[in-house]
């Protein structure tokens, strides 16, 4: 029959001795589980509430402002009103007072456009030159009996200036919005346009709002009388993301906000999106609303984003259910401690003597009066100590004396209260071999316990336990390479600032740093190089710092500093000026000489947020920002930062999917040489066929593909195309023309180049001749022993080696010389001032002389005037190119040029 003192779990467990606890348990999760759901349902309704509320409060915003807007136009329209006509001088001065920068954001500008027949054009322009426009000049030009071009347009910048003269008119889209305007007396929105004086590479959706003005001043009643009153009509400019970016990042700065022409949703119909939504298209909550202002309809569509989501959740869910399994276990675990408490184990003599022979820990018996009676045999693992001589021992003189009055007060605390385990005590045991030990114990008292018949004192040595945690601790907080504070340490750190700081108001500063080209020399000189950087680097930015702040290593080359304390921006600036200064220094690493400088961005906290992971990411934003204006500097987190995070990932997107689209085509510009004004050869320029932009050039993509690597597939598929093309040249009958084609920094630093330049030109059949690789004069700037190692490889392939843009940045003389270059290229900022500029003439002079005593030869490039021409002619400059010769050309253009300057010269 077995024992109730020995039941097993497995058997207490089972239905028939616990049905009142497994009931009780399954009545307790039932509960729980209901109470979950009705808490996730009360905090999805409350999320809701909030994006409608978000959503509604959006819509007025944009409202309000566009009414503002209105009424500074209705502003301007009552000054030609009161006045009958205004000068240019005073539109100027009116716009000025109205102060469109500051208070009424998105406005590109607010002008004037005047009526004006087709009798009194010549008037009409010859009048507006004399006023200070001296290009000004109407168009398109229609058959109409009347225009409208824009007479005015303030604020007077070079991108308004470029507008002035539009007849707004002949465009369909203007049109509508101005008849309707005029016949109504009403201002009137126009549709999506995108405006004159736009750049191509920021160009955005825009509208105009028109506001019609009549002769006299007053609005007549009669519709045709409007039509033939009319005089003209102000007008204001918004450029949308300008206009909107400000109002979604106060109001909604998480929601996907999008808004339409019209009240449908179509792609060419999307006058602004945030493209903050999943990439996934998933989200939470949408809402559509209708904006009506100036007899214009736009759609507004918000979605939730998963930003909004994150923000949005509540712990409260997790916590009911949480909560609930623990009180349904604990209860279950009682009940079960009921039903197990009617059997009670009493250990034997025997069965202690075992149990206390195979411990790890010391355990000691004392009689009474503290006398030891009995030690574990692991007393002499532990401290050396014979069991079986423990008579001889004096026990006293084992413990430390500061100890020893702690350990006596805990033995007759356990002699008052038999039976009951007392409270851990913690004292230094010195061993045999004489050291002191930290060991920690507990008393229990079992004088009438069979068997035992004293106090039991158990002692676990913690020397090793405690040399383990603290190992540990640094394994687990502190990087290894560096001995800086990781990144659980840092997010732990930064969590206590944010606490005391949302407690205090106290202000802090989060700073993220990021190496510049520490990739570059990671895989130049060797990792090992690199790690001795990072040490260093380690140890300056620990001088920079008070003892009170953190400096953390994240991982590779980033880095995190937190400011604990400080007075606010400015002196979060200084700090990390004093940075700056600091780490922009050079360094001697594997016997080579490498600068270095650090690019920095700042969170303020609890200003920026109160997130710890938000603050981190802010900071990591504005550290990108940073990199962008040109490394070596730092940013504060601004909230269009995320707006302009989004759209870069936009267009990182557009510019992966069009290379993989085949969508970049090559225009070539022919270079010629002046001693036998013919085309010896052409230089590639890449260009993108963009859906919606047309005809792209490479400036306005090349370092966004740097950025992001795609650079290195751009470039091979550039450097094919114009070997494919060399090889249709020769098969045309123009055998000894070369190819130039331009490389990067990146592309010529990346480790697979030179691997990448040879299958090319055996996939390609090209000959290596007829090939020049124009490089960059900043690549100068690289290690000098890679960089000799690679133009030697490239010299032996047999391809022409050109520095381009020379005269530009640190140049040196003995890098010119020592190098297997061929020729250099004259930078186009030099020549384009010849001859009006003796700085740049004698720069050019200078050039072409050095490069003809280097045995080089030189090629100008920009040349668009016979003056430039002439001059370089007389300098001794072996070749030119430029817009004076042809623009750049594609493949059929390019052949017909050819033709032609064969059959006559180029240069007359």
């Amino acid at each position: 029959m077995m024992n109730k003192k020995e039941l097993p779990l497995r058997t207490l467990l089972q239905f028939r001795h616990a049905w009142v606890a497994w009931l009780l348990l399954a009545g307790c999760i039932a509960v729980t589980l209901l109470l979950w759901q009705v808490s996730i349902r009360l905090v999805d309704d409350r999320t809701e509430a909030r994006f409608r509320t978000q959503s509604l409060q959006l819509k007025t915003a944009i409202e309000e402002r566009l009414l503002n807007y209105e009424q500074v136009l209705a502003g301007s329209a009552g000054l030609f009103a009161v006045a009958g006509s205004v000068s240019r001088e005073q539109w100027r001065e009116y716009v000025d007072k109205v102060d469109i920068d500051r208070y009424y954001p998105g406005i590109q500008g607010i002008g004037y456009v005047e009526r004006i027949g087709v009798r009194r054009m010549a008037d009409h322009i010859s009048s507006v030159r004399t006023e200070g426009v001296p290009n000004y000049l109407v168009t398109p030009l229609g058959s109409g009996p009347d225009y409208y071009p824009m007479v005015y347009l303030e604020p007077g910048t070079e991108r308004n200036r470029r507008a002035l003269g539009y007849d707004a008119f002949s465009d369909p889209v203007h049109r509508r919005a101005m008849e309707e305007a005029r016949d109504n007396a009403t201002p009137t929105v126009t549709g999506k346009v995108i405006l004159v004086q736009e750049e191509v590479a920021e160009d955005q959706a825009s509208f105009l709002m028109y506001y019609p003005v009549y002769q006299g001043g007053d609005v007549p009643d009669i519709r045709a009388e409007r039509r033939m009153m009319l005089a003209g009509y102000v007008f204001s400019a918004f450029r949308m993301n300008n206009l909107i970016d400000g109002i979604v990042g106060l109001i909604s700065p998480f929601l996907d906000v999008r808004i339409y022409d019209g009240e449908r949703v179509y792609r060419d119909g999307l006058m602004y999106g945030s493209n903050l939504g999943s990439l996934d298209n998933d989200f939470s909550f949408e809402m559509s609303q209708t904006i009506r202002h100036g007899g214009r309809n736009w759609l507004l569509q918000t979605r939730s984003t998963p930003a909004f989501d994150f923000l949005a959740s509540d712990p409260r869910p997790p916590i009911v259910l949480g909560s609930g399994i623990v009180i349904s276990l604990l209860m279950f675990l009682f009940v079960l401690t009921l039903i197990r408490s009617r059997i009670m184990a009493q250990v034997s003599a025997g069965r202690y003597r075992a149990i206390t022979e195979g411990a790890a820990n010391v355990t000691l018996v004392l009689s009474r009066k503290g006398k030891p009676l009995y030690a574990s045999p692991s007393s002499l693992d532990i401290l050396g100590f014979d069991p079986n001589k423990l008579q001889s021992l004096d026990f006293k003189t084992m413990v430390h004396g500061d100890d020893w009055p702690l350990l006596m007060a805990g033995f007759d605390d356990a002699v008052d209260a038999p039976g009951k385990q007392m409270p851990v005590i913690r004292a230094r045991i010195r061993d045999a071999e004489g050291h002191w030990r930290d060991m920690e114990g507990t008393y229990t008292a079992m004088l009438s316990v069979p068997g035992v018949n004293g106090v039991v004192l158990s002692l676990r040595d913690l020397t090793q336990l405690k040399a383990a945690q603290s190992e540990l601790h640094r394994l687990a907080f502190y990087d290894p390479l560096t001995g800086l504070a990781n990144r659980q340490l840092f997010r732990d750190r930064l969590s206590h600032v944010v606490r005391r700081s949302r407690r205090s108001g106290e202000p802090a500063a989060l700073m993220f740093l990021d190496l510049d080209g520490f990739k570059r020399i990671n895989d130049t000189l060797g990792h090992d190089a690199g790690d001795e950087l990072l040490q260093q680097v380690a140890q300056w930015l620990s001088g920079c710092v008070r003892e009170e702040d953190s400096v953390a290593r994240l991982g590779g080359d980033e880095f995190v500093v937190l400011l604990s304390r400080i007075n606010g921006p400015d002196a979060a600036g200084k700090v990390a000026e004093s940075i700056l200064r600091r780490l922009c220094q050079r360094i001697r690493l594997n016997d080579h000489e490498v600068g270095i400088t650090v690019s920095i961005g700042i969170t303020m906290v609890p200003h920026d947020s109160e997130d710890s992971g938000t603050l981190m990411k802010y900071a990591d934003l504005a550290m990108y920002r940073a990199k962008e204006l040109g490394r070596n500097t730092y940013q504060f987190f601004t909230p269009a930062m995320n707006i302009q995070a989004a759209r870069r990932l936009l267009q990182q997107e557009e510019l992966a999917t069009a290379l993989d689209g085949d969508r970049f085509v090559l225009h070539y510009q022919p270079k010629v040489d002046l001693k036998t004004e013919r085309v010896i050869g052409v230089e590639a320029f890449l260009r993108w066929h963009h859906p919606e932009k047309g005809l792209v050039s490479a400036q306005q993509f090349i370092g966004l593909a740097e950025e992001t690597g795609l650079i290195i597939r751009l470039g091979e598929l550039a450097l094919r195309q114009a070997c494919i093309q060399v090889q249709a040249l020769e098969r045309a009958g123009f055998e000894s023309l070369k190819m130039a084609v331009n490389l990067s920094v990146c592309q010529l630093t990346d480790s697979g180049f030179l691997d990448m330049i040879r299958q090319v030109i055996t996939e390609t059949g090209v000959a290596p001749e007829r090939l020049e690789l124009e490089m960059p004069a900043e690549l100068l700037n690289e290690d000098p022993r890679m960089l000799r190692e690679l133009l030697v490889s490239l010299h032996d392939l047999g391809v022409c080696l050109i520095l381009d843009d020379f005269g530009t940045g640190s140049c040196s003389l003995v890098s010119l010389q020592q190098l297997p270059l061929d020729v250099i290229k004259i930078d186009h900022r030099f020549i384009r001032d010849i001859p009006y500029n003796v700085s740049a003439t004698d720069v050019a002079s200078a050039v072409i002389a050095l490069a003809r005593k280097l045995h080089l030869t030189v090629v100008a490039e920009g040349v668009e005037t016979p003056q430039q021409l002439s001059f370089l002619k007389t300098a001794g400059c072996a070749q030119c190119q430029g817009n004076l010769f042809s623009y750049p050309l594609d493949e059929d253009a390019l052949i017909g040029f050819l033709i032609r300057q064969y059959e006559r010269p180029l240069i007359s």
